[in-house]
């Protein structure tokens, strides 16, 4: 459950930096009712990506789940292998074409004349189903044979992750008072100028830790020096 625990958290916060909600929420921000239309975006935007992640976990993935309903631990640590590989090829996209990313110009959102509900709600629906960290998330929660109550658990987790930086707004919202636009103002320069870079590094780190867990997990049930090291090092990664 441990290590189920760092691939939800690790691989939430590799996909929190996700400018399609960021930006949306940094408008809203800078409008009239800033608070109270950041936090129900926040709320519409955490409700619809939990409850498609359910869908696919609880439905498609206990379909695929009840052909192998006791999956061995050398699959579940492919599975992992293979989700870590879905982050690190994002993040090499990223990376190789961080400068024209970086030149988009944000999209035009108004936050006038829009319920936040339904465009958090809207962004987050279209989104979905291009959400490849999310579904390498879900594939390697749903592989480890969990209960549904434990995964319904993991998911939680990895969605509370994916709305932080939206939740600091809120706080920052809150607590900075009227400095609260200037930081905000800062945060969106600093996404649109360098969101591909931060973005690329997070899922690769969290890529890396994904792949490592499966691999020393696959080499752990070695004899030798190859296994001893393996079961060390997933020690280290999850005490």
């Amino acid at each position: 459950m441990l290590r189920l625990i760092g691939i939800a958290i690790s691989i939430g916060l590799a996909d929190s930096l996700n400018p399609s909600t960021i930006g949306p929420a940094l408008y809203l921000a800078s409008g009239e009712r800033a608070r109270e239309r950041v936090t129900e975006f926040t709320v519409a935007v955490f409700v619809v990506y939990l409850l498609g992640g359910v869908a696919i976990a609880l439905g498609p993935g206990q379909l695929l789940l009840s052909l192998v309903p006791h999956p061995r631990h050398h699959i579940t640590h492919i599975i992992e292998i293979a989700a870590g590989a879905v982050l690190l090829a994002g993040a090499t996209f990223l990376w190789r074409h961080r400068d024209r990313l970086s030149h988009r110009d944000p999209p035009d959102f108004d936050p006038r004349g829009k319920s936040s509900w339904l465009l958090g709600a809207t962004i987050t629906a279209v989104e979905l189903p291009t959400a490849f960290p999310y579904f390498a998330a879900i594939a390697a929660i749903v592989g480890s044979g969990l209960d549904p109550l434990r995964q319904l658990t993991l998911l939680v987790l990895f969605n509370v992750c994916f709305v932080l930086p939206l939740l600091g707004m809120i706080a920052t919202l809150v607590f900075a008072g009227d400095r609260a636009e200037h930081l905000l103002a800062v945060g969106r320069r600093f996404l649109q100028r360098h969101w591909p870079v931060v973005l690329a590094t997070l899922a690769a780190l969290a890529g890396a830790f994904v792949v490592l867990l499966g691999a020393t997990g696959i080499a752990s049930t070695h004899r030798g020096g190859v296994g001893n090291l393996a079961r060390h090092v997933r020690r280290i990664l999850h005490p």
